[in-house]
């Protein structure tokens, strides 16, 4: 994160004792990125985070691609992922590549575990419900709409209600540090006036009350493509007091502010996060290009060293026909794509969008995983036909 941010109780200085009421020494935790000279944070816990009872590997957690390479625009159906299981064990990869990944889950129950993942940052999109993000960094609040982003090596726990239905969340993990877009930033750190949104829309964690409690805490830790079961001797959640730049935070797709003008705007001006190889962008509800003449649906443009990936999470989607609540749509490097027949036509004159999807351009192509192909709509790449063709 660009800014710093402190909670709890902190010594005066870093690296000096800190001592409790009663005399014990708290025991520091550094916590960053990119060994000791990127993003990092201080904690200070009640007894020391490497008390480890026992270690055991659960289950591997292989990407599989799909045996074809066929070229071709591909529309894969989340909505049809079978509800049920943890929002952290039970994730559906979709489309990868060494860079990046995205899956979805539907999940109906809370973990029991702590879930820790040593080899990737995370984007969790909250499609649908609502709940707390729990981490020793404090608790964080959430709801559809939410970006949820979690650093590589943070503990945490989704607690939502089953009761309101599924926790729908798209997956987004990222092997290099996810970050606000460069370009949006001053020398020294701060959102540029004129920048879709500002730090006032970042929500960072509340401060909870330190848990000192002994005892056996599983915490499933995901690396190697594998999760390890480590059993903590103590509640991962003993954190009195932290600071620094490196922490999870929230940022709702509804504080996005869209660059409107009055010709068509690239697709860079609804950049949201950028990461190793790839970026992610928020389409949101917003007015129209304003030129009497203007064409509001994107242009046709082929993908030249860039895969594009679409999750829709409205209905609608001014250039796109036969996609649905949780559509995926994948336009690969190598293709042209552009705005389905009719679309065109269609939009002219119209003077807003209510649309809504989250999109990740990747540099390198994306593969598609043996996972997504039971959700898969074989007859999109012939969506462009023209009626009197098909």
């Amino acid at each position: 994160m660009p800014f710093y941010h402190s909670l709890g109780s902190l010594p005066r200085k870093r690296h000096i004792a800190f001592r409790s009421p009663g005399g014990r020494l708290y025991a520091e935790e550094l916590m960053g990125n990119h060994g000791f000279s990127g993003s990092s944070s201080l904690l200070y816990h009640v007894h020391p985070p490497t008390v480890v009872r026992t270690t055991r590997e659960v289950m591997r957690v292989p990407r599989v691609a799909a045996d074809s390479r066929e070229l071709r625009h591909r529309h894969f159906r989340t909505a049809q992922v079978p509800a049920g299981g943890s929002p952290t064990l039970h994730r559906t990869l979709l489309l990868f590549n060494d860079e990046v990944s995205m899956a979805v889950v539907h999940a109906d129950h809370v973990d029991k575990h702590f879930f820790r993942n040593a080899q990737a940052d995370e984007i969790l999109y909250v499609t649908k419900g609502a709940g707390t993000l729990e981490t020793p960094f404090g608790h964080i609040a959430f709801t559809d709409g939410d970006y949820l982003v979690i650093p590589r090596g943070i503990i945490y726990r989704l607690v939502f209600d089953p009761a309101a239905g599924p926790l729908t969340l798209l997956v987004i993990e990222s092997r290099g540090m996810v970050r606000t877009p460069r370009r949006y930033r001053t020398e020294f750190g701060q959102m540029k006036e004129g920048a879709p949104f500002s730090e006032r829309d970042i929500r960072r964690p509340q401060f909870v009350e330190p848990r000192d409690e002994t005892g056996e805490f599983p915490i499933l830790v995901k690396q190697y493509d594998a999760l390890t079961e480590l059993v903590m001797a103590h509640h991962p959640f003993d954190v009195v007091g932290w600071d620094g730049y490196f922490y999870p935070y929230a940022f709702s797709i509804h504080d996005f502010e869209p660059i409107v003008g009055r010709v068509h705007q690239p697709p860079p001006v609804h950049q949201t996060f950028e990461g190793d190889g790839f970026v992610v962008c928020s389409f949101c509800p917003r007015p129209y290009d304003f030129h009497p003449e203007a064409i509001v649906v994107p242009y046709n443009h082929s993908n030249v060293e860039s895969d594009e990936v679409l999750y829709y999470v409205s209905k609608e989607f001014m250039s796109r026909k036969g996609i649905e609540f949780g559509s995926i749509t994948h336009h690969p490097d190598g293709l042209p794509h552009g705005p389905h027949p009719g679309r065109v036509e269609a939009a002219m004159g119209a003077t807003h969008t209510d649309e809504l999807a989250v999109m990740l351009d990747s540099f390198r192509p994306m593969r598609v995983a043996v996972s997504a192909l039971p959700f898969e709509d074989p007859s999109y790449a012939q969506s462009w036909l023209p009626e009197e063709l098909k």
